[in-house]
């Protein structure tokens, strides 16, 4: 079985354990690239929507520039122009404009 591998291991064997160094290389390259960045980017989106209150300035994720005339648990009406509101998920907020 595996008893090989582990026999080749104990036995000091310097390919196995490159190889092992280059898998935990590069684990942690795709780590430190990849997951890390997107799960900070997760983080500051979810801040970003908790913390929307009225009269911010936002764009959705369509492209739409409004401003925020209410935020419910789960929704978020905006302002488009005077008298003219669109309700629209959270989640479809994508950015904050300093206005």
């Amino acid at each position: 079985m595996n008893y090989s591998i582990l026999a080749q291991a104990a036995g000091g064997s310097q390919g196995m354990i490159y190889q092992v160094v280059m898998w935990v290389g590069i684990i942690g390259v795709f780590y430190f690239f990849m997951i890390r960045p997107q799960q900070k980017k997760q983080k500051e989106q979810k801040e970003l929507l908790n913390n929307l209150k009225k009269g911010d300035q936002v764009v959705t994720i369509g492209g739409i520039h409004a401003r925020v005339y209410t935020v419910e648990e789960a929704t978020v009406t905006l302002e488009l122009d005077k008298g003219v509101k669109l309700t629209v998920e959270k989640s479809a907020i994508s950015r904050t404009i300093a206005g």
